[in-house]
Parts: C-alpha cells; structure tokens; sequence
C-alpha cells in the first residue's frame, strides 16, 4: 500500500467534504406519513429521504475518512469482526442486494463484491469468526463502488413509486431499510475504530475545522459523583412498536407485550469509570464468584484484567489507567460512564451485592421503559421531535462519552444517550412478531437468549438507534459503546424475562410445527383439524366431557378438540414437542424456519389468536408420557384420538390391548394411520399389520379388529389425507387411514 497515495485521496475527500450543504449533525428520522402543510406530501417526502440518503452516505464517508492509510483498512483490529474494508463495502451492497431480492431492481453492479461483502458477523462464541483467506478488494474500489452504488440509489429514489404511508412493501421501506442499516455499521465501525493504533487515525491539525467539530472529544472529567438508588414506582409497561408508528422500524420492534413490574429501585446515573474501579482493584477479574458460567468461560479464554477500552500503564495505582477514546487517549476520566460488555456488568452486579446486601440486578427490558416513563414532558419526545438531543445521544454533542451527571433528565442521568445500557432481556420476539420476508435473518437468529438487549442509544446513535422502540441486542460477550445501570428488586418480585418464545430450530419440530400450523399445501386441507371436524360428527352433544390425545405432537389436535370438549388431555413422548404447545397455550408466538430450496428457509410465527383458539387454550393439559405405559390417572374420557401414532410405538398391540379401560362405555377411539410400518420404529415382531402371518397378508385394518374385538364394534372409516412439506417444491403427499371404534 501506498501511504502518500492514501493520503491524497483522504485531502480529496476533506475538499468534497468541505463544501457539503447538508448539516454536520445527523438529521431526524424520517416520518412515513405525509407532512400536510407540504404543497405535494408525496414530492416533499421522495426529497426528504433524498436528503436523508445523502446525508447517511456521507457521514459514513466522514467516519472512514479518518482511516490515514489504506493498510489499516485490512487489519483485523477486533479479532471477532471482519478487517474495515469490509464495513466501508456493507452498508452499499445491502442496498443493491436487498433491492434485487424485493425485484425492484435486476442488474448487479459488481456481483463479486456483492457477494463476498453480503454477510458480516454474529460471532457465535468468542473465538469462531472463519478467518478463510479473503480476496478483499482495494480501498479506491470500494470507493468507487459506494458512489457507483450512490449514484443509482439517487436514481431509483427519484423514480420509485411512491405512496403515503411508506408501508413494508414499499420500495421506500427498502431504502430506509438500508439508510438505517448503515447507521448501525457507523456505531459499530466506531467501535472497531476505537482498537485501531491512534497512529492509523487523522487526528488534530490534520482534520479540517468542520470535522474537528464533527468528531470533538469531550474534555471533561473529575471526580466519582455520589450515586445512590431512587425509588420507582411499581407499574405496566407496554413494550412494542404499533403497525401504524410513524417511523421505520426493524421486525423485532413490532408486536405488544405488557410486563408488571414491581416497586424497584435505579441508580440515578450510569456506573461510573471510578465505581467500577473499585471493582476490578477488588480482584474483580480474578475472582470467580462473581462471575457466571458463561463469564468464567470468557474470562479464561481471553484472561481480560480491566475493561476493553480501558488501558494499563505504569504502576497498580488508579493513575495507571488511562481510556481510549475515538480518537484520543486520556488519563480514565473516573466520572464518565464504563464501557463493559454483559459478562462484566452482570460480575459488577453480583460483587456489589456481596457488599451491599442488597439484591443488585441488570435491568430488564421492562425497567429501562419504566425509567424512560419518568422523564419530563420537555424531553420525554422522541427523536424525530427533539429540537436538540436531550442527551449525549445524535453526534449531537461530541464524539465521545462525558461526565455521567452531565445530563439530567429528571430526577435520573442518562436515560438516553451517553452509553448504550446492557439489560439482563435476552433479545425474543414480542407477541405479533413477523419477520420481514427481505431481511428473514436481522432478528430472528438471535432469538436464541444467548443476545441480550442494550437500550438508550450512545453519543453515535442516530436514526432508528436513537428511538424508545428501538431494539438492539448482542452476544453477552460483545463490545458496544455500552455500560449499564444497576436496579434493586425486593427478592422474590424479580421481573421474570420471558424466554419462552425462543426461535424453534430442532429440525423435527419445525417440520412438525409445519405440519400442524403451517399453510395448506397442493389443496389439502389442515390434517390436525381435518381429523377433528371428521370425527366429531360421531360424537353426541352429551358425550363431549373429556378427550384424550395421545401422541398430540405440537398440539394442535389438541387445541381443536378443545373447541368441542370440556377438557383435553394431550400427551407426547417428546418433551420438546408438548413444549411448543404449552409456550402457545400460555400465549406466545412460536416462531420456526421452513426450508424452501437449498439453503434457504422462510420464516412462520404462529400463535393461538391467529388461529381463533386462544379461547379454548384453557382447556388442554399437556403432559409428556408414554403411549405404552400410561399412568393410571388417564381415564374417564368419551373420546381417545390416537393420530398417525401406532406405526411409531415400541409396542402398539400393548397400546391398543390397555386402552378399553380408559374409554367410557359407549365412547370413541379414533386411530389415524398411513399404516407406514418401520423397525426402526417398531420390531417386526410387534407389527399388527402390514405383515404375513401364517404365511397370510395381514392387513394392519384386519390386524386392529382382532386387537380391539370383542370390546370395540367398527363404527366408521374414511381416508384423510395428508401432505408434508419438505421444500418450496417438494412435498409428501400420504393418505392416512381414520377408523372409529366405539367401546362397548
């Protein structure tokens, strides 16, 4: 690389940077509704995401502009994140890639670099980013790509159509999609930034006087100030992003839930640079106590001793460290808010307990939005009302933190803004979650409580970063512009953080998920619900007390007798899969993947109000047991449904031979069966039908009638079919056979 060339390039961009008619500080929000006094609210708004392109595109130029030499570009300065060349490519080819993926778009500009710069990093744990050989491209192209790219997003806003409200499936929607993309890989880039040698970054004179002002370090520090817990009220928060917000929103925004919290107690500000001191000269990262399993796990592998962005020099006294900053170093400015990740706030928590007494906890998701409740009408605006950030929060007040009680916002700090706050709310859909079919991976792969919510925004946050609504969320071990807020919670009164709509991801229950809730295939009805609207002609109105549903699977037989039956018993063998029933029977969306061709899924959330049963989720009792040896309890029913079930036990015959004495008399049994006999399943030995015996064909219909005869009489029976879908384009297509038996 050549230095001199880099550095030409970067005065080039310091002109063109000068002569910017856009203002420094980032502009507000765009609202998707019209603005009515505009003489055109549809040519108005086409302008103002104009501006907001423009004007996101060249910040983003500014915060790489202060890159001095293009070798920096290729280092991994964070060893859990691509090299920066692939940040200053991102944000540009999401726009063509999401573009060719809605088809308002068709031609590639460099399929190459589309490719390789399409997907960047969730590190699964701290030491597994594939470190594969790149073959980046130089600095200059991507340079030329990102206004090649610019050029025709100019193009395609200009003449995209264009209604008001911008909905999702608007080609605008997938404009803001990106604008609001690239404003996360600004903070996020900045973080990477901040690891880089100050020796790699233009600093001082060599920047000009507008990006001195752009990216100015604030300068104040003093003392640790006091900070105590202030009383809050117990209250309902209601989380979640309305459909009809007037904002852009990303999926995992939208839905409602409400959480009742408890009387709790806040920190007034942020912990401080000199509270957590204390912490780590306590032996805070030597000793294990404090720290959960996941922490000791990251604690070895890295051997960290302080906080990232903290560094030692000197001697073992508190003048010993010193803060890195975006573009400085400074003696550790005591009053400014830590910057940890999880792992270490969650250890700080518990050592202070251990000091206190008191039962010191991260702040829920819930928390964060009682706190942000409590601020004054003056601020309590969100961003795309503010005249002026009511915080460190925009770039509207520097590029760095300050002082934690430098920015009272009620009788609390810091609210919004400053330092992102890490909660203990592993990030999950909130109920209504539907993902966006342009951008399926944003939110749901970390629906896996492993990425826990940060809230407020930091002094970098802008666009959708900075709203109440927002919702971002890391690995526990992530680095961000974050640190945190401690609460106390009388114990016992603890706000429970809801892991119950986890992402489904067994490959089994998905495809069963999908066979029970998913949409009808090749004009198949619902088999579940088939099943039950075929069998309940034979059931009279004075014999619909008790069902049972043995086998139930993901339970939606169940929930269907339900609506016929006092009460349900549904019993499976599998534990995971009785657990989907039970997370929507409580009210929660389930969410899984379906696959549609190679690698490629689609993503479906299901819930019982969807499907008009959240009345009768009441009546069904799921519980794991085995079909082979049932539990006494199980009896009294007028109604047992064994669906698709007996060509998958051990030891059906043994089944079958038990279940009389759990029927009332004059009651049903009803089997399903494709009759589709395995051993992997079932020993030969033990198959009814399907079979010679005696050197005959034995059907597995005659082999029912000698099981069950004398004590059930044949009633009905019918073929149901069924379809199970593999693919987009595959699918197995069965018919099961239905048979009903009435006990004598």
């Amino acid at each position: 690389m050549n230095p001199t060339a880099s550095a030409a390039i970067s005065a080039a961009h310091r002109v063109r940077f000068a002569s910017l008619a856009t203002p420094l500080v980032p502009t507000k929000t765009v609202r998707l509704t019209a603005d009515s006094a505009a003489a055109d609210p549809v040519a108005a708004k086409r302008a103002e995401i104009l501006r907001y392109y423009h004007q996101t595109s060249e910040l983003y130029d500014r915060l790489f502009a202060l890159i001095r030499n293009d070798a920096s570009y290729y280092e991994r300065h964070e060893p859990l994140r691509h090299p920066l060349i692939f940040y200053f490519a991102h944000p540009a080819v999401f726009f063509v890639n999401k573009l060719i993926a809605g088809r308002f778009i068709s031609d590639r500009l460099d399929a190459k670099l589309e490719a390789m710069m399409a997907v960047g990093v969730d590190e699964m744990s701290w030491d597994d980013l594939n470190t594969a050989h790149y073959d980046w491209p130089s600095v200059a192209a991507v340079r030329d790509y990102r206004a090649l790219v610019r050029e025709n997003v100019d193009a395609f806003i200009q003449s995209m159509p264009l209604e008001l409200p911008i909905r999702q499936d608007s080609p605008a929607w997938i404009i803001l999609m990106g604008i609001e993309h690239e404003r996360i890989h600004l903070e996020t880039s900045s973080v990477i930034m901040r690891l880089m040698p100050l020796d790699d970054l233009r600093q001082g004179g060599e920047l000009s006087a507008e990006e001195r002002q752009l990216w100015s370090i604030c300068k104040r520090s003093g003392p640790v100030p006091a900070n105590d817990w202030l009383p809050v009220a117990s209250q309902t928060v209601r989380l979640g992003k309305s459909a009809d917000d007037q904002t852009f929103g990303w999926d995992n925004e939208y839905g409602v839930e409400e959480v009742v919290l408890a009387d709790f107690r806040a920190a007034r500000q942020l912990v401080s640079n000199g509270e957590f001191l204390a912490f780590v000269e306590d032996g805070g990262y030597d000793r294990e106590e404090w720290w959960t399993e996941e922490g000791r796990g990251w604690l070895h592998y890295t051997r960290a001793e302080h906080p990232r962005f903290w560094l030692r020099r000197g001697t073992e006294t508190a003048a010993a460290f010193w803060q890195r900053n975006l573009l400085n170093e400074m003696p550790l400015p005591l009053d400014w808010p830590v910057e940890v990740n999880c792992l270490e706030a969650q250890a700080y928590c518990a050592w202070l307990a251990s000091r206190t007494g008191e039962n010191v906890q991260l702040p829920t998701e819930a928390h964060w939005y009682a706190l942000r409740q409590t601020l004054p009408p003056a601020i309590s605006a969100d961003q795309p009302d503010w005249r002026r950030a009511p915080g460190n929060i925009n770039l509207e007040h520097g590029a760095s933190s300050m002082p934690v009680d430098a920015y009272p916002q009620g009788d609390f700090y810091d609210v919004i803004g400053n330092v992102w706050q890490w909660t203990r709310t592993p990030i999950m859909p909130l109920k209504g979650f539907e993902v966006h079919p342009l951008y399926d991976d944003f939110s749901a792969p970390t629906f896996d409580g492993r990425h826990n919510l940060i809230k407020g925004g930091s002094w970098i946050s802008t666009g959708n970063e900075t709203l109440t609504s927002a919702r971002y969320a890391f690995r526990r071990h992530f680095f961000q512009h974050a640190g945190f807020r401690t609460i106390i919670e009388t114990p016992g009164s603890e706000a429970v953080t809801d892991g119950s709509r986890l992402y489904e991801t067994d490959q089994l229950v998905t495809q069963y998920l999908e066979f029970h809730f998913g949409p009808e295939a090749l004009g198949v009805p619902n088999f579940p619900r088939a099943c039950v609207e075929a069998v309940i002609r034979h059931v009279p109105q004075g014999r619909r007390g008790k069902c049972f549903d043995i086998g139930c699977s993901v339970g939606r037989s169940a929930f269907e007798f339900a609506r016929f039956f006092s009460h349900v018993d549904a019993v499976d063998f599998s534990a995971r899969f009785i657990q989907s029933g039970v997370r929507l029977q409580q009210g929660n969306d389930v969410i899984y993947e379906v696959p549609t061709e190679g690698e490629l899924t689609i993503s479906r959330t299901i819930s019982l109000d969807r499907l008009g049963l959240e009345q009768v989720g009441s009546r069904v009792l799921f519980m794991q047991g085995d079909a082979c040896n049932l539990k006494p309890l199980y009896a009294g029913y007028d109604l047992v449904f064994a669906g698709n079930l007996i060509d998958r036990l051990y030891d059906p015959a043994l089944f079958l031979e038990g279940i009389a004495a759990r029927i009332l008399p004059g009651g049903l049994l009803v089997i399903t069966s494709p009759y589709t006999w395995l051993e992997e399943y079932t020993p030969k030995a033990k198959w009814i039908g399907g079979r010679r015996e005696h050197g005959e064909p034995l059907s597995t219909l005659a082999g029912l009638q000698q099981t069950l005869e004398p004590r059930f009489a044949l009633l009905h029976r019918e073929d149901v079919p069924f379809v199970i879908r593999e693919t987009a384009r595959k699918h197995q297509h069965s018919l099961a056979e239905m048979t009903v038996w009435r006990r004598d």
